[in-house]
């Protein structure tokens, strides 16, 4: 047979994997070059590289190289080449054109000029001359020019071979299947997966990564899927050389799906699901892979002693068009790794790099590579405890803590002695001990009391960019390390946060996956806490008296609780001796911890009900039944929750919400309405029906006494009952 030279073209920064790769499919010669790697050998060689390479866009068989100066030279010295022995008049043709050539205005013109020369050759010696057909031409020709040096060839693949066959439709932003295999070449798959290693995908989309994962767990060629090649219609094909390889690698494929280990895809989307599942199917894979909704915070392994890698292209601004939360998303992904990946290896494929940090993890290597024309890194981690990182601020040497870290211990001493005897007589376990009392020092710190222990939750306010980020950071140390001191609490239970300005409703979305609650007391009831996946814990503290005043006026009523959060001002019109209560949020998470609340303070039955729904919407449909004594109203300031329909402000539309939220409530009945809204307006004239009197200074805890802007309250009733109806 005779050699030839020919040239594997790859994205970029992939040239030297796919070296790699045909020197592993036995193409000793493969050398990575300028957009690509060449390699020689005889047709058997091309043909190997077409049906096994992951890797390569296209298998090209250079013809000619030439020297052209402008268009018409390179008509020339296209017409030149013997395009009869190739293939007949009667085929058709497509000409791709990439590069730039001197004195040619366009690309468009250089293929148009390209194609010109093949057929005018073919009409001059033939008589005939070939069709050209764009999209399944029997024959592919490639030209590609460098200053004025051309390269002509053949097209062996006959397209892009990153298009294996086997999807028909994507969601949002796919990745192209050649990508997605070197991720996994580059994430080190092929020697995990040969151990029967698990493979998972925890944001999976239509779930190429986990398809090309089986592929390669399979010892399946990506080449066997496809129906069409562009040496099918060449001349010089040899069918007997290409149906031996075929048959070679129907065999490794039926032997290779003996050995594959538990390959799964996740993603919150149904549709891309659906899409991941079909794609699977015409793969042929069904069954080697599986594919299902569900929550990033639901991803765990299937088998407990199940190790391998988890492959991630979590989205990206360019990537989905952009995303507020994407910190967030990142932070609870690295948690999920964090708790349930140990010993794993995770690669995660990203256009934000500096979200990374978000992860936790010490990244030990990264790779560069294009998504379409977006820049990207592939991060590498390994799952070790000793590979973790965490924004915790670590403490420092006694020697190296400057004045102001006694200053600050000094005022936590002050206020906890302040505190101790009014928090005995009110039997406070709870409260908020320092709030930026030394604006230098700008946390919120609050003590938790239960039965099993004390725990300190820190909130450092995130500071502006005018201040210098290196002493905001040794601050942060400094209180780190005298916290535990002054208050005599392990520091592994105390809590740190950066708590900055909440976008929509971003402080109630999960930032850790550790599942790890704490009993505490407060006024004789029982509420469990979370310190690590929110920024909020789960319990309001200044809402404390607030909760207090809702369990006085609840004996004998029908309690609803709307924007319930986890239902805590339940527990106390429950225990408050309600006759029934009805709670309302559009959070499964917080209703599910509300109800755990309830049971944790013996509060069951068919009397109270948890209810998941839209609140507003659901007000407006029980709008009129007034089937409710006592409400407690608490939304947030601003959301824009993709399950709701809108957006919300409490600036903006509370006369509307209060007004609605009046007609279920009995004719003599009680609205206590609150929020968090700083400069907060009530907008009495809009409301003339109503008696509004306000409780925010009665309401405002002792310990929030420094700060009487962090909420408002108000009392709101009817001024004439007996009317019954709403005056608007």
């Amino acid at each position: 047979m005779s050699r030839h030279t020919f040239f594997a073209s790859a994205p970029k920064y992939m040239g030297d994997l796919l070296a790699d790769e045909l020197r592993g499919l036995g193409l000793a010669d493969a050398t990575e070059t300028r957009g690509g790697a060449r390699f020689s050998g005889d047709l058997e060689a091309a043909y190997r590289a077409c049906l096994w390479s992951r890797v390569a866009n296209r298998i090209l068989l250079p013809l000619a190289e030439f020297a052209a100066e402008d268009a018409d030279a390179l008509y020339a010295g296209v017409t030149e080449l013997p395009w009869e022995e190739h293939f007949s008049p009667a085929q058709s043709i497509a000409v791709q054109f990439d590069g730039t050539l001197n004195a040619t205005p366009n690309r468009h013109y250089a293929t148009l000029r390209v194609k010109d020369a093949i057929v005018d050759r073919f009409s001059a010696r033939c008589g005939q001359r070939p069709d050209v057909d764009t999209e399944w031409p029997d024959i592919g020709i490639h030209v590609y020019a460098q200053r004025d040096q051309v390269t002509v060839s053949l097209d062996l693949s006959g397209g892009s071979l990153h298009r294996r066959g086997y999807r028909r439709q994507g969601s949002a932003a796919p990745l192209k299947e050649n990508l997605a295999a070197a991720l996994l070449l580059r994430a080190g798959w092929p020697e995990l997966a040969a151990e029967g290693a698990a493979l998972l995908d925890p944001m999976c989309g239509s779930g190429t990564l986990v398809i090309e994962g089986a592929l390669i767990a399979a010892d399946i060629a990506p080449g066997l899927l496809r129906e069409h090649f562009g040496f099918l219609g060449w001349s010089a094909h040899q069918p007997e050389v290409w149906a031996a390889l075929c048959e070679e690698a129907r065999a490794r494929a039926e032997t290779g799906r003996e050995r594959v280990g538990t390959l799964r895809g996740y993603d919150c989307n149904p549709n891309a699901i659906r899409v991941a599942i079909d794609d699977l199917a015409l793969a042929g894979l069904t069954g080697l892979a599986h594919f299902e909704r569900r929550e990033l915070s639901d991803c765990q392994p299937v088998h407990a002693e199940d190790r391998g890698l988890v492959i991630v292209n979590p989205p990206y601004g360019e990537r989905l068009g952009g995303d507020d939360d994407l910190e967030a998303l990142y932070a609870r992904l690295g948690s999920v790794l964090r708790e349930r990946f140990l010993g794993w290896r995770a690669a995660v494929f990203t256009g934000s790099p500096e979200l990374g940090h978000q992860l936790g993890l010490r990244a030990h290597r990264t790779h560069t590579l294009y998504n379409g024309q977006i820049e990207c890194r592939l991060l590498h981690f390994q799952v070790e405890a000793e590979r973790f990182a965490t924004n915790r601020p670590r403490p420092l040497p006694p020697e190296s803590l400057g004045p102001g870290a006694e200053m600050f211990a000094n005022r936590l001493r002050k206020n906890l002695k302040a505190l101790r005897k009014w928090c005995k007589r009110e039997a406070v376990d709870c409260y908020r001990l320092y709030d930026a009392d030394l604006p230098e020092y700008a946390f919120a710190i609050d003590l938790y009391g239960g039965p099993d222990g004390r725990w300190v939750n820190v909130q450092e306010y995130a500071p502006p960019a005018s201040v210098d980020q290196k002493r905001a950071r040794l601050r942060a140390r400094e209180a780190m390390t005298m916290i535990p001191e002054v208050l005599e609490i392990p520091a592994g239970q105390v809590h740190f946060k950066v708590r900055r300005q909440q976008k929509g409703a971003s402080q109630y979305e999960r930032i850790a996956e550790t599942r790890r609650f704490h009993e505490v007391a407060e006024g004789g009831h029982r509420f469990l806490v979370n310190f690590e996946d929110y920024l909020d814990t789960g319990l309001f503290l200044d809402h404390r008296d607030t909760r207090a005043l809702v369990g006085r006026l609840a004996a004998g009523a029908r309690f609803l609780n709307l924007f319930a959060y986890t239902a805590s001002a339940t527990v106390y019109a429950a225990r408050g001796g309600a006759r029934s209560t009805t709670t309302v949020d559009m959070s499964r998470t917080y209703l599910d911890w509300a109800e755990r609340n309830l049971v944790l303070n013996d509060i069951g039955g068919h009397d109270h009900t948890l209810v998941q729904a839209d609140c507003l919407q659901w007000i407006e449909r029980h709008a009129g039944r007034r089937e409710f004594d006592l409400i407690f109203l608490d939304p947030p300031s601003f959301s824009s929750s993709k399950r709701m329909q809108g957006t919300f402000d409490v600036q903006r539309d509370h006369v509307d919400l209060i007004a609605a939220t009046m007609r279920l409530l009995a004719p003599t009945g009680t609205l206590i309405f609150s929020n968090n809204r700083r400069g907060f307006r009530m907008d009495h004239a809009a409301l003339p029906w109503l008696e509004i009197t306000d409780l925010t200074a009665q309401t405002l805890p002792h310990d929030f006494a420094r700060n009487p802007r962090i909420h408002n309250c108000w009392q709101i009733r009817r001024r004439d009952p007996a009317r019954g109806g709403d005056v608007e």
